[in-house]
């Protein structure tokens, strides 16, 4: 589930993507540290305080599961309504990016403040907790941190990727369009399965 939701193109690709095409690999890869120092500044903070609640609470976590789910969906449907709007990034000039300190913090910005990654850690990650063990925060931080590093390494490739392939995007931005189409129907699909996923005991 983490390695589906990390492909489907949401506001962390498309920010990496839009640094690659418009600075280049060095700025891309940088944006991807802040973008994951991000996360795994909102994976602490979910293990310390929601995370442990939803595990324990059987409501709750079905409450957060169904938004969540809901959300993913909608998420999944505004990406194939506006998927023509990933070509924004080749318009991007190629200018000055403030150097690599302000790629990290624009990325970490990033990071915290997207939605698939806070609805993935609030209604996905309890299901994989084991109650019985204890320490639910320790493993919650655990869960985000493997989920932190499945990030890095995949958002690195799209980084690499786009930076790799500007001119082949800006001779057909179309081809830019259907990797958000693509991602919009990956995210309607991981909305229902995580609706119609059982909680574990």
């Amino acid at each position: 589930m983490a390695t589906v939701i990390i492909l489907v193109p949401g506001p962390s690709v498309l920010f990496v993507v839009g640094r690659a095409l418009a600075h280049g690999r060095r700025t891309a890869l940088t944006s991807v540290l802040g973008n994951e120092t991000g996360a795994l500044l909102l994976a602490a903070a979910v293990a310390l305080g929601v995370g442990s609640l939803v595990a324990e609470s059987a409501v709750l976590f079905t409450a957060i599961k169904l938004v969540g789910a809901v959300y993913l969906v909608y998420l999944g449907v505004q990406a194939l309504r506006h998927r023509r709007k990933l070509t924004e990034a080749l318009g991007q000039s190629g200018g000055t990016d403030g150097g690599g300190r302000r790629a990290f913090w624009q990325g970490l910005i990033v990071g915290v403040t997207n939605p698939k990654t806070s609805v993935f850690f609030a209604a996905v990650l309890p299901q994989f907790v084991d109650r019985g063990a204890g320490h639910v925060p320790m493993q919650m931080a655990l869960f985000g941190v493997v989920f932190c590093l499945i990030a890095l390494l995949f958002d690195s490739m799209w980084g690499v990727l786009a930076a790799g392939a500007r001119s082949w995007f800006a001779r057909s931005p179309r081809r830019l369009a259907m990797v958000g189409g693509t991602g919009g129907l990956m995210m309607i699909g991981l909305g229902v399965t995580i609706a119609a996923t059982g909680r574990k005991d």
